[in-house]
Formats: structure tokens, sequence, C-alpha cells
């Protein structure tokens, strides 16, 4: 894995599916040579965020889907219909990168030809590649080495990944608890983004472990065991106007490193 230049994470939203007062989990890794935008949320509010944290949607050249639920890929479609409209209007000069498993691929082409017209996904394809991942795949974006991992996940089809950052080993391993057979995988990483649906005490109001998710406790508890040093926990539940301080609270009681517990438009040295 490569040796990128100075990078920070760029927290777009952080909420699970079915969040209201905060978007849905997406972010940017973001470094002197652009942004990769990782995910895209479940609507408009994609492009609202990359505007308020001064992100140019048409600067944007890569964007990684980890997998097939609304809240992660409906986004995709309104920066299609931005970029669609620009194509057609003015010549684009660099490819977009996207990079999926073989479902989000299947659901992007089925979805697309149903709610956008025609014309305007010609233009689309006419500006994107697609690149459909297997495990394993190393592709270098903005000057880092992505290692994409299928998680085995439960439920859908699921990707995440691993690069260096800073000189720091940093894992991605999309919303879902993380699979044993690949503990392996992250053993002693300086960053993991890990998903924490809820709190330990409220699992019996949002039934995070029945939907393949995590608690911050039962998350915390794993990635301590794993000698992981900073812990970034995301795609939570929104009903808490404390929830910063709930989670990083719960998490500290488990977890012997730093915990980060962000909040929507939050970025995040990576040091």
């Amino acid at each position: 894995m490569s040796k990128s230049s100075e990078t920070k994470i760029l927290m777009l939203g952080v909420g699970n599916g079915g969040t209201l007062e905060l978007f849905n989990t997406c972010f940017t890794v973001q470094n002197d040579k652009g942004n990769f935008l990782v995910d895209t949320g479940g609507g408009i509010e994609i492009l609202k965020n990359l505007n308020l944290a001064g992100v140019d949607y048409k600067s944007i050249k890569h964007i990684f889907v980890s997998h097939s639920h609304t809240d992660h890929i409906l986004g995709l479609f309104w920066y299609f219909k931005k970029m669609g409209r620009y194509a057609l209007n003015w010549k684009v000069q660099d490819k977009i990168n996207i990079y999926c498993n073989d479902i989000v691929f299947e659901a992007i082409k089925g979805v697309s030809k149903y709610i956008l017209p025609a014309k305007l996904m010609d233009a689309v394809y006419g500006i994107v590649d697609f690149h459909i991942l297997q495990d394993g795949d190393v592709y270098t974006i903005n000057g880092v080495d992505y290692t994409f991992m299928d998680m085995q996940a439960k439920g859908t089809k699921l990707f995440g990944f691993m690069c260096n950052l800073n000189g720091k080993q940093f894992a991605f391993l999309g919303d879902e608890t993380l699979n044993p057979k690949l503990y392996k995988n992250i053993e002693n990483f300086d960053y993991v983004m890990h998903e924490a649906f809820c709190l330990e005490e409220e699992e019996n109001i949002f039934h995070a472990y029945e939907k393949n998710h995590s608690t911050t406790k039962s998350v915390s508890e794993v990635m301590n065991k794993l000698n992981v040093k900073n812990l970034i926990l995301f795609h939570t539940e929104d009903t808490h106007k404390d929830r910063k301080k709930l989670y990083t609270s719960e998490a500290q009681k488990y977890f012997n490193g730093k915990v980060f517990v962000p909040d929507d438009l939050e970025v995040i040295e990576i040091k």
C-alpha cells in the first residue's frame, strides 16, 4: 500500500438509513490530488453537503459505492443528473471512475433507466467508467493504493477497503458488523471506520443485531481485542442531541484507543 500526501476524511453524512437529523453515511478522502467520494447517501443532500463543504461536485473523478442499499446509492442519481446536464453542455475533460461490485452495478443501470432521461444517461455513460470489483482488487486513486475487500456480509453484497493514509494503516469496513473471518485483515491497524447503529442499552429499541449491525459496545470490544489504535464510529441513529458524547463515553469503556464519533460535515485528520 503506497504512502499518500497529507490526507483528511470529510464526513458528508454519518447517519444510518432511517435518520432525519443526520444525512446518511458518506464521506470523501481528501488530499492535494482531489476528493475520493465513498458512498453517496440517500438523496439530493449529497450535493448540498458537498457545496457546504466547499467541494465542487464536478471535481470528483472517483466514486466508490459499497453496496446497493438506498441510503448509500440513491445520491448517485442526483450526481448523475447534475453531471449529465453538464456533459450535455460542456466538454468533460476527464473520465469519472465508479468502483462497485456487480450487484451495485446492476442496480445503478436498472434504476437509472426508469428515473432519468435516456439522453441524459447517454451523456453520463459517455463520461463514466465503471470498475466492477473483485475481492483483493487494487486501484490507485488520487495517489493512494486502495485494496478493495468483499466483506463477506450476511446481508447484501458489501465491499470495503484498506489503504495507507499519511503513513497510517486505514480501513473502511462498510456498514455491517465485521465478519470474524476478516478480523486478521485489520489487526493492529491505525484507523478503522466501523458502523455503530446504537448504544448497547438501546439495542432492544433499534434491534441492531437482527439487522446485522453493531452497538457501540460490541464494536468497541472487538476493535480493542484487535489492537486498533483509532476507531471512527458512523452509521448511527439520530435521536440524541448529545449523541457524540453518549457514543464516545460508551466506546471508551471498552476501547483503549482514541474514539471519533463525527457529525455531518466534520473533518477527521489522519495523523
